[in-house]
C-alpha cells in the first residue's frame, strides 16, 4: 500500500471515528473469508460496519478521539467494527457471532468515550435495541388513553347494572 492510500485510509476511519458511537476491536484470525463476510452482511443490517487495518493506521486513525482508550488492544489481527447509530444492535450481532464462531475473540470495546470490557460489551447486547424500545414507549403511550377509556365506560356500564338490580329485585317482590 502506497503512502497516499495509507493517508487517505486513515482519513476515512478518523471520519468514521468523529461520527461513531460504539467500536468494537475483536481478532479474526482463524475465521475464513466466507465467514467475514457473513459478519459484514449482519452487522449492515444494524447500520454498522468491519474494517480491517493495520494498527499502525488505526493507531493514527484514533488520535485525538474519544476512542484512544483502544491504543492499548492494538496488536495482532485487528478487525475494527464501527457503528454511528444505535449501539446495542452491533453487540448484540458480535456476542451471537462470537458464540458461534470461537474463533472471532472479542478484545474490547469503547463506547462514548468509555472502556468497555468483554463483560460490558455482553451485558449491552442484553439490553433492548433502539426499536424494540420505541415499541415500549409507543404501547406504554397507547396504554394510557386506553386505560382512560376503560375507566369512563365502565361508570355507565354500573349504572345500567345497577339498573339491571333495581329491576330483578322488584320483580322478585311481586
Amino acid at each position: 500500500m502506497k503512502r497516499e492510500e495509507k493517508a487517505e485510509l486513515v482519513r476515512e476511519l478518523s471520519a468514521k471515528f468523529t461520527n461513531a458511537k460504539l467500536a468494537v476491536l475483536s481478532d479474526y484470525r482463524g475465521l475464513t473469508v466466507g465467514s467475514l463476510q457473513e459478519l459484514r452482511r449482519e452487522l449492515k443490517v444494524s447500520s454498522s460496519e468491519l474494517k480491517v487495518a493495520k494498527n499502525t493506521l488505526l493507531r493514527r486513525a484514533i488520535q485525538d478521539t474519544p476512542f484512544e482508550p483502544l491504543n492499548a488492544q492494538l496488536r495482532g489481527n485487528t478487525a475494527l467494527t464501527l457503528s454511528a447509530d444505535d449501539p446495542v444492535a452491533p453487540a448484540k450481532v458480535l456476542i451471537k457471532f462470537a458464540e458461534d464462531n470461537p474463533n472471532l475473540v472479542i478484545k474490547s470495546a469503547v463506547l462514548a468515550g468509555k472502556l468497555l470490557s468483554v463483560d460490558d460489551l455482553n451485558a449491552l447486547s442484553r439490553l433492548p435495541g433502539i426499536n424494540e424500545l420505541r415499541a415500549q414507549l409507543l404501547g406504554l403511550m397507547q396504554a394510557v388513553p386506553a386505560s382512560f377509556v376503560r375507566v369512563l365506560g365502565g361508570v355507565p356500564q354500573k349504572a345500567v347494572y345497577l339498573l339491571q338490580a333495581i329491576k330483578n329485585q322488584k320483580e322478585q317482590n311481586n
